[in-house]
């Protein structure tokens, strides 16, 4: 495999982790709730999908876990900040220190544990492209997942009432309150929504790219989801172009290594 072709079908596999959570980031930050937590909800969304998995067997059950243990760190966060009245940075730094230290205390034992993966399924008709089949239809079934999930992203920020409503919240909630909307239940949704979604790109790292569970094993990715977000003004489509090119950058390291040209994945 070419070195261009080699970058680009591992860009998308490194970056939809970040994708999900950029994606699940859109919603919270659309409804006026910055979540510097994210990297807490990927960190036990990683571990728990790898735990599950590993106990039942069952990959996807894994994932499903993964997303609901991310969605309950992220309500955490939301109880502090929306019916608390914290500060959103402060608190979201302590949602990621708490997500940090509860994934070192209780992901001890899964270090070297065993546990089944997602595997990689080749598209029928479309794998068999040429380049384009192997840069984007050769991989396991969450990376087509988040493929779906950018459109519909999109139409249900920016084509739908609820979405209207989202964003309705984020820029006038004074104006969605007179018109009889709960605003504290949209912005309560729309966090804990984009947790789900960071704790199942944090298990897309753990059981279908790193294939492993080890500490602190995000390694930043919820803070680029943040940075990605900001810079696609939340605009799905952006927040894509954005994850896949970190996920380039991420890729690029090992494949040059092989080729004898020592990088640094930080500095790329």
């Amino acid at each position: 495999m070419n070195l261009g072709l080699e970058v680009a079908s591992g860009a998308i596999v490194a970056g939809t982790p970040i994708l999900f959570a950029a994606l699940g980031e859109s919603f919270a930050e659309s409804a006026g709730v910055v979540n510097l937590g994210t990297e807490g909800s990927m960190l036990v969304g990683a571990l728990t999908a790898y735990a599950v998995a590993a106990s039942s067997g069952n990959p996807w059950l894994g994932v499903l876990a993964g997303g609901l243990a991310g969605g309950l760190l992220s309500l955490l966060f939301a109880w502090f900040v929306l019916k608390r009245g914290s500060n959103q940075l402060a608190s979201g730094l302590v949602i990621l220190f708490l997500g940090l230290g509860l994934t070192s205390l209780f992901g001890v034992s899964y270090v070297s544990r065993d546990a089944p993966t997602l595997k990689v399924w080749d598209v029928p008709v479309l794998s068999s492209i040429p380049w384009i089949g192997d840069v984007f239809f050769k991989h396991d079934p969450l990376v087509y997942v988040a493929y779906a999930l950018v459109p519909l992203t999109g139409w249900f920020l920016y084509r739908s009432r609820w979405g209207l409503l989202i964003r309705g919240v984020g820029e006038r909630s004074e104006v969605v309150a007179t018109y009889g909307h709960k605003v504290l239940f949209i912005q309560f949704a729309s966090v804990v929504t984009g947790g789900f979604l960071a704790g199942v790109g944090g298990s897309h790292v753990s059981i279908a790219y790193a294939n492993s569970w080890f500490e602190n094993m995000i390694q930043g990715r919820g803070f680029v989801a943040l940075a990605v977000v900001i810079f696609a003004a939340r605009q799905p489509w952006k927040v894509a172009a954005g994850a896949y090119l970190f996920g380039a950058a991420l890729a690029l390291s090992p494949a040059l290594q092989t080729r004898g040209y020592g990088t640094n994945q930080y500095l790329l």
